[in-house]
C-alpha cells in the first residue's frame, strides 16, 4: 500500500534500539528517530520470518529474546531455525554457524542470488530519504525551546485546601513525595497490603485505586528498566501524527519530551510554540449536581474537543486549575481516558496530543495509568506546590528545583518499571496500551470512558464516582472547619485509628499472637469472629460472600481429621535474607511437625538443615524455591526437595526483580546464596530461561531430571488471563499451580506495585479452576492458592473456588511475633523477625509450637464449617461454588452495592463425572531421556565404585538435559561432594538439544564435538564442560556461533571451555564458575557475582550490567571494548597484577589443551603481545571488599574473622 519495501515496513514495527546506541551510524539513527513519529515500536518477543516472493527475511526483537540460528553450507543453502540440529547436515559442508542478534536482520535475494547483511540492508534504506535533514527541519525538542510566557503562580494560602479536596494526606506527603524528591526512587513499603479493594472501602477514593496494573507471566517476559537501560526509551511524542502510509518531510513534525511527566516550565513552554496551536479545556463540574453534572462536564470537554480541532489545534490541554466550593475537579483519569476513545470513535485521535494539568495525579501509578489510556503528557502541579511548600516548611532539605528534578526523574523511571513489568522498552510504545483491569467500576462506564479495559465486577456509575469527588471536595471548603497546619494523617498503608480498615490491627495482632502462643482455641474463634464482624464486613472478595442455608450438615466426627487437612498447609515463600536464621528454621520445623511444607523461597538452604536434628524435628524446607536469582540452586538444593517451586511473579510486585543491598548481606547469608558477604545482590525481573510457555515447559522438565522424586510447582500472580496461562503451564507438565494473590508479600516493594499490581486471589483462582475444567485439563494439577489467608472461612472458600492446598505467610509471622512496623525493607524489625543485625535476632521469641498451634487451628475451624455445610472430605468441597451466594445488598456499604460477584461464582458446564480435584499423575517422559536410555546404565557400577569411565556417544538435539538425571544420581548418593574430577567423561558428537548440562555435580565431563542449544550448563553444580567444532569443521571456530543463549544461568561452580562463540547473557548471574570463550553476544556476565570468565574475542553490548562480583577478562583487539561495557558499577583495568596474569594463562592453557583451540593456542605464543589487549572487568565494591579481605587474612584472621570484619566496614 506505501511503497515500502519488507525489510523497511519490519526496521519500522521492530526497530533495534537506537536511542542510546553509540555504534549506530547517524543515518539510521535518523531514520529510526523519523519513523518513531509514524508508529511506536513493538518489542515482541519474536523472531520473525517473512518474504515477498522475491526476497526471504528474518528478523529478532530488539532485546533478543528469541534464539534464531542459521548455518551455511558450501552449496549456499541456509538453514535458520530456533534451534540448530533441526536438520541433519555434514559437518564437512558448513562454511557458517551464526545467529540473528537483538533488533538485527537477515535478508535473502533470490534474485541477486545473495545474503544482503544486516548492515548492508539498513544502510540502503537509511539513505533512501534525507532523515536528519527532515527531522532538523521538523522536529523540536522541548528542552531546547525558550521560555515565552510566566508561570502560574503559587496560591499558598489555598494549597491545604486545595491538597484535601485532591485527597492529599500526610501519608502521600511523608510516604511518598518526600522518598521521591529526596532519593529520586519510587518509595518502598513492606507487608503487603490488607486494606479494602477501592470498590469496597468505605473511604473515599481517588479513580486511579479502581485500576489494577497487568503484567508479562511466562507468555512473554518482563524486562530490566534499570540495568537494561540502554534498550528503553522515556521520551513522549507530543502533536498530530500523519498519514502512515504517505510519508512526507512534516511527518515528523512533533515536539519531543524527555518524559511524559511535564515540569510547570515545560507546559508553559507547550503552551505557546509556532505551528502547535494549543487550548486549554477546563476540567470543572459543579459539585452539587453530582453524577449528572460529571457527566455533562465531560460532554462539555468533548464538545469542546471537537471544536478545537476542527480549528486547527493540536494539543489540548485538559486542566483542573480554578476550583472552588462550588466547582470540583472532573477525576483527570476519567476526562483524559474518556476524551481519547471520543477521538478515536470520532477519528480524529491522531491529530492532536492530550495534555493533562492537574492536580490530582501525583504518584507513579496515576501517572502510568494516564499515559496508558492515551495521555502524552502530566504535569501534576499540585505535587509540584506541595514540594514546595515542604522545601519552605523544612520536611525537605535540598532546594525546590532539586526536589521537582528528583521527583520527576522517579515518576519517569517508575513509569519506565511499570511498562518494563509488561515487557514494554518504550514509553510510545505504552501509551494508550490500557494495560490494566479494573476492578468494581460498571460496565456503562467502562464502554463509554474506558473502552476495550478488563472489568469483570460490576459496580459503581457516574453518580458514585462523583459522591467520592464531594467526600473530598466539601470538607476542604467547608466554612470554618478547616484547620490551616493539620493534614489527615491517611491510613492505607500502615493502621490508624478511624482510619481505613486494616486485617491486621493492634486488636486482632494481639488476639491472634495470645491464640497461637497459649493454645487458646476460643480466643482464635474470638480472632476469627472479629474478622468476619461489622467492622471487616467489606474488607475483601471473600468477606462479600456468604454460604447457603440450604445445605445438611453432618456430624464433625465424620469430617477429615486436623492432621489430614494439615497436610494441605504451606508456609510462603520468604527468603532466608528476608528472615532471620531463627524465623526462618522456625517455620520449617513448625511445618514438617504438621506434615505441610514450608518454603525456601529465593534465598537458598544451608546444607546442615537438609539432616534431622536429634530429637526429630526438622530444619529442612519440603518446598525449594528456583526463582530469577537462582541464588543457592545447586544439584544439592534440588536433590533435598519434595517439591521445586518456579516463582514466576511474586504477589506485592509481580514483574520485578529484587535487589538485596551489601549492608543486609551478611556472611551467612552470602555463604546460603554462594555469594560474598557486603556485596549487593540483584534478582532479574525475568527468569532468563523462560521468555514463552515453551521455555517454561523446558524448564519444568530440567527441574524434574535434578530431582526425578519432586512435584514441580509453578507461582503464578492473579490477573486477568491468568487462567490460560494457567492451562499452558499445566500443559507444560506443572504438578501444581500456585495462584498467588496481590495482597501478600513479606519482605521489601514498591508501594506502587504493593497496591496497583495483580489482582484478589478469589479472580485468579476462580479463572483459574473454571479455564482448566473447560480444557479437560484440571484433573492433571494441584490448585494451590495464597494471599493473606488469616482464617478457616478463608481456607473453605478459596477450597469452594477451587483451591486443594493453601499457602500462609502473613499470619504465621505474626504468629511468631510480627507486629505489623511494615519496616521489613529497613533491617531493623524489632521482633527478630525480618532482619540479620544479630542484637535486633536476639528479641525474636517465636516457637515452632505457635506456628503449630496456628494451622491446627486453622485446620478444625475448616473442619467446623465442613460439618455445617455437609462435606466430608476436603476434595469433595473442592469447586462448588453452587454452596456460596453473594451478600444481600441491604448488608452493603453505599459504594459496593452494585458490586456484582456473579463471575465469581460461575460453574463451567462440563462433561459428567469430570473430575474438580488433581486425580492424575503428569507424564514428564524421563524415561525418553538419553541419562535414563543409556547414560545410568553405562554408568551404574562407576557411581558405587567410583572407577573412571569413559566413552563416546552421538547426541541430537532431542536429548535435552543431557547429564542430568544421571547428576541427580550422584548428588543423591554423595552430597555436595560429588565424585572425583574426572571420573565419569562422557564424549558426544553432534547437536545437543536445550539445558546440555545442567546442574551437573563434580567428578563429570561432558565433552561435546559439534555444537548445542540454549541454557548450556544452567545452574553448572561442580561439574566441567568441554564443547568444540566438529573434526571435519572448515570454519574458524572464534568467528562462529557454537553454543546458544543463556548459558550457564545461575551456575554455582564448576569449568567450562568453548570453542566458539556464545550467545546472548552468556555467564549471566555466574557465581562459581570458571569459564572460557570466544566472543559472546549482548549483556554478558550480567549481574554476575562470583567466578571467572576469560572471553577471547568480542562482546555485544552491555557488558557486566549488574554485575556485582568476580571478574571477566576480556580481549580487547579493537580497543573499543569500554563502548560496549556497562560501566556503572564495573573498574576496567589492564593485566598489571602477577596474579592475574597467571590466572588467564591457565586459564587459556587449559582450554587449548581441552578445546584445541588455534585462538588459544596463538595467544599463549604470543603472550607478551596479547597480555597487553585484555581488559580486566572488576565490580568497583567486590574488588574493595576481595582486597581487604586479603588484607586481613595476610595479618592472620581466619576466613570467618576476616569475612566478618570486612562486613561489619561495609555495612557501616
Amino acid at each position: 500500500m506505501s511503497g515500502r519495501s519488507l525489510p523497511h515496513a519490519v526496521m519500522m514495527m521492530i526497530p533495534e534500539p537506537w536511542g542510546k546506541n553509540p555504534h549506530l551510524d547517524s543515518d539510521l539513527k535518523a531514520f529510526f528517530e523519523y519513523h518513531n513519529s509514524l508508529i511506536e515500536a513493538w518489542d515482541g518477543p519474536a523472531a520473525m520470518a517473512f518474504t515477498d516472493g522475491r526476497t526471504i527475511c528474518a528478523a529478532l526483537d530488539r532485546n533478543g529474546l528469541r534464539p534464531s540460528r542459521y548455518y551455511i553450507t558450501n552449496d549456499d543453502t541456509i538453514v535458520l531455525a530456533s534451534e540448530v540440529g533441526v536438520v541433519d547436515i555434514d559437518p564437512a559442508t558448513i562454511v557458517k554457524k551464526d545467529r540473528l542478534r537483538p533488533g538485527r536482520m537477515l535478508v535473502i535475494d533470490t534474485v541477486e542470488g545473495r545474503i544482503i547483511g544486516n548492515d548492508e540492508i539498513k544502510h540502503q534504506i537509511a539513505q533512501e530519504h534525507p532523515y536528519r535533514k527532515w527531522l532538523d527541519e521538523n522536529s523540536i525538542k522541548l528542552k531546547n525551546i525558550p521560555l515565552k510566557s510566566e508561570l502560574p503562580a503559587c496560591d499558598m494560602q489555598t494549597l491545604l485546601q486545595r491538597q484535601r479536596a485532591f485527597g492529599y494526606t500526610l501519608e502521600d506527603l511523608t510516604k511518598f513525595l518526600r522518598p521521591m524528591a529526596v532519593k529520586g526512587i519510587d518509595p518502598l513499603g513492606a507487608m503487603g497490603n490488607d486494606a479494602p479493594l477501592a470498590v469496597l472501602s468505605e473511604k473515599p477514593q481517588l479513580l486511579y485505586n479502581y485500576f489494577k496494573q497487568l503484567f508479562a507471566q511466562v507468555t512473554n517476559p518482563p524486562i530490566d528498566a534499570i540495568r537494561e537501560e540502554v534498550f528503553t526509551d522515556t521520551t513522549s511524542g507530543i502533536g498530530p501524527e500523519l498519514n502512515l502510509i504517505d510519508p512526507q518531510p512534516e511527518s515528523c513534525h512533533q515536539i519531543s519530551a524527555e518524559s511524559p511527566v511535564l515540569s510547570n516550565v515545560e507546559l508553559a513552554k507547550l503552551k505557546h510554540i509556532p505551528n502547535f496551536e494549543a487550548a486549554t479545556i477546563p476540567m470543572l463540574y459543579k459539585v452539587d449536581e453530582g453524577g449528572a453534572g460529571l457527566q455533562k462536564a465531560l460532554d462539555a470537554i468533548f464538545a469542546a474537543a471537537d471544536k478545537y480541532i476542527a480549528e486547527g489545534k493540536c494539543i489540548l490541554i485538559l486542566s483542573d486549575r480554578g476550583i472552588s466550593k462550588e466547582l470540583a475537579a472532573v477525576p483527570a483519569l476519567l476526562a483524559g481516558a474518556g476524551l481519547h476513545h471520543h477521538l478515536i470513535k470520532n477519528g480524529t485521535r491522531l491529530r492532536a496530543s492530550i495534555i493533562i494539568e492537574s492536580a490530582e495525579p501525583r504518584e507513579v501509578h496515576h501517572m502510568a495509568l494516564l499515559l496508558g489510556y492515551g495521555v502524552s503528557g502530566i504535569n501534576p502541579y499540585l505535587a509540584f506546590e506541595s514540594l514546595e511548600n515542604m522545601c519552605d516548611n523544612g520536611m525537605l532539605d535540598i532546594s525546590f528545583a532539586k526536589a521537582a528534578e528528583n521527583y520527576i526523574s522517579a515518576c519517569t523511571h517508575g513509569i519506565a518499571k511499570i511498562l518494563s513489568k509488561m515487557g514494554i522498552s518504550t514509553v510510545q510504545s505504552y501509551r494508550g496500551a490500557q494495560i490494566f483491569e479494573a476492578i468494581g467500576i460498571s460496565s456503562a462506564v467502562i464502554e463509554e470512558y474506558f473502552t476495550g479495559t478488563p472489568s469483570r465486577l460490576e459496580g459503581i456509575g457516574l453518580e458514585e464516582i462523583a459522591k467520592e469527588v464531594e467526600l473530598r471536595h466539601k470538607p476542604a471548603f467547608a466554612e470554618g472547619e478547616i484547620d490551616l497546619f493539620s493534614y489527615d494523617s491517611g491510613s492505607h498503608y500502615q493502621w490508624r485509628n478511624n482510619g481505613e480498615k486494616h486485617v491486621l490491627n493492634p486488636q486482632t495482632i494481639v488476639m491472634l499472637q495470645q491464640a497461637c502462643q497459649t493454645g487458646d482455641y476460643k480466643l482464635f474463634k474470638q480472632f476469627s469472629k472479629t474478622l468476619r464482624g461489622s467492622d471487616f464486613a467489606n474488607q475483601n472478595l471473600r468477606s462479600m460472600l456468604t454460604f447457603t442455608p440450604q445445605r445438611l450438615p453432618v456430624n464433625i466426627d465424620e469430617v477429615e481429621s486436623v492432621e489430614s487437612i494439615c497436610h494441605r498447609f504451606k508456609t510462603g515463600a520468604m527468603s532466608y535474607g528476608s528472615l532471620s536464621q531463627e524465623a526462618h528454621e522456625c517455620l520449617a520445623i513448625a511445618m514438617n511437625r504438621i506434615g505441610g511444607k514450608s518454603n525456601t523461597g529465593e534465598g537458598g538452604e544451608h546444607p546442615d538443615r537438609f539432616a534431622p536434628l536429634p530429637n526429630g524435628d526438622s530444619k529442612r524446607s519440603a518446598i525449594k524455591q528456583v526463582a530469577s536469582g537462582r541464588f543457592g540452586v545447586t544439584s544439592n538444593y534440588l536433590v533435598n526437595a519434595d517439591e521445586i517451586q518456579i516463582k514466576i511473579a511474586q504477589g506485592a510486585k509481580p514483574g520485578e526483580g529484587g535487589q538485596l543491598p551489601g549492608g543486609k548481606v551478611y556472611p551467612w547469608i552470602a555463604e546460603c546464596r554462594g555469594t560474598t558477604a557486603g556485596i549487593g545482590l540483584i534478582s532479574p525481573p525475568p527468569h532468563h530461561d523462560i521468555y514463552s510457555i515453551e521455555d517454561l515447559a523446558e524448564l519444568i522438565h530440567d527441574l524434574k531430571n535434578a530431582n526425578p522424586r519432586a512435584r514441580i510447582s509453578v507461582k503464578l500472580v492473579s490477573e486477568v488471563g491468568v487462567g490460560t496461562i494457567a492451562a499452558g503451564v499445566v500443559k507444560a507438565c506443572a504438578d501444581v499451580v500456585l495462584i498467588s494473590g496481590y495482597d501478600g508479600g513479606t519482605g521489601a516493594s514498591p508501594r506502587t506495585s504493593i497496591n496497583h499490581a495483580g489482582l484478589p486471589w478469589e479472580l485468579g483462582l476462580m479463572e483459574t479452576h473454571q479455564t482448566l475444567l473447560l480444557n479437560n485439563l484440571r484433573d492433571r494439577v494441584t490448585l494451590e492458592t495464597d494471599g493473606k489467608l488469616m482464617t478457616g472461612r478463608d481456607v473453605i472458600i478459596a477450597a469452594l473456588l477451587g483451591a486443594e492446598e493453601f499457602g500462609f505467610a502473613t499470619a504465621p509471622l505474626v504468629a511468631l511475633g510480627c507486629i505489623m512496623m511494615r519496616v521489613c525493607n529497613l533491617n531493623t524489625c524489632p521482633m527478630g523477625i525480618a532482619t540479620q543485625d544479630p542484637e535486633l535476632r536476639k528479641k525474636f521469641h517465636g516457637k515452632p509450637e505457635y506456628v503449630v498451634n496456628f494451622m491446627h487451628f486453622i485446620a478444625q475451624e475448616v473442619r467446623e464449617y465442613m460439618a455445617m455445610l455437609g462435606f466430608r472430605t476436603i476434595d469433595e468441597m473442592v469447586g462448588r461454588t453452587e454452596v456460596l451466594l453473594p451478600k444481600p445488598v441491604e448488608e452493603r456499604n453505599w459504594k459496593n452495592k452494585k458490586l456484582d460477584l456473579s463471575p465469581l461464582l460461575y460453574k463451567p458446564e462440563v462433561e459428567p463425572g469430570a473430575s474438580q480435584v488433581c486425580t492424575k499423575k503428569q507424564n514428564h517422559q524421563l524415561e525418553k531421556s538419553l541419562d535414563m536410555r543409556e547414560l545410568l546404565d553405562i554408568c551404574k557400577s562407576n557411581l558405587e565404585t567410583k572407577k573412571p569411565v569413559a566413552i563416546t556417544l552421538p547426541i541430537k538435539n532431542t536429548d535435552r538435559v543431557v547429564g542430568t538425571i544421571l547428576g541427580s544420581e550422584i548428588t543423591r548418593r554423595y552430597g555436595a561432594e560429588g565424585l572425583p574430577a574426572d571420573t565419569i567423561s562422557l564424549h558426544f558428537k553432534g547437536s545437543a538439544g536445550q539445558s546440555f548440562g545442567a546442574f551437573l555435580p563434580k567428578g563429570v565431563t561432558l565433552k561435546l564435538e559439534g555444537d548445542a542449544n540454549d541454557h548450556v550448563g544452567k545452574g553448572l553444580s561442580g561439574g566441567k564442560l568441554i564443547i568444540y567444532p566438529d573434526s571435519e569443521a572448515r570454519f574458524n571456530p572464534h568467528e562462529n556461533v557454537i553454543i546458544g543463549n543463556v548459558a550457564f544461568y545461575g551456575a554455582t561452580s564448576g569449568e567450562a571451555y568453548i570453542s566458539g562463540t556464545a550467545g546472548e547473557r552468556f555467564c549471566i548471574r555466574n557465581s562459581g564458575v570458571n569459564a572460557v570463550v570466544e566472543g559472546v553476544g549482548d549483556h554478558g556476565c550480567e549481574y554476575m557475582t562470583g567466578g571467572t570468565v576469560v572471553i577471547l574475542g568480542r562482546t555485544g553490548r552491555n557488558f557486566a550490567a549488574g554485575m556485582s562480583g568476580g571478574v571477566a577478562y576480556v580481549l580487547d583487539l579493537d580497543g573499543d571494548f569500554a563502548t560496549y561495557c556497562n560501566k556503572d558499577i564495573v573498574l576496567l583495568e589492564r593485566l598489571e597484577e602477577i596474579e592475574d596474569s597467571l590466572t588467564v594463562k591457565k586459564m587459556i592453557l587449559h582450554h587449548a589443551e581441552y578445546t584445541g583451540s588455534t585462538l588459544a593456542q596463538e595467544v599463549l605464543d604470543n603472550w607478551e603481545e596479547y597480555k597487553s589487549k585484555f581488559v580486566k572487568v572488576i565490580p568497583k565494591e567486590y574488588k574493595a571488599v576481595t582486597q581487604k579481605l586479603n588484607e586481613y587474612l595476610q595479618q592472620g584472621m581466619s576466613l570467618d574473622d576476616a569475612t566478618l570484619k570486612v562486613f561489619e566496614e561495609v555495612k557501616a
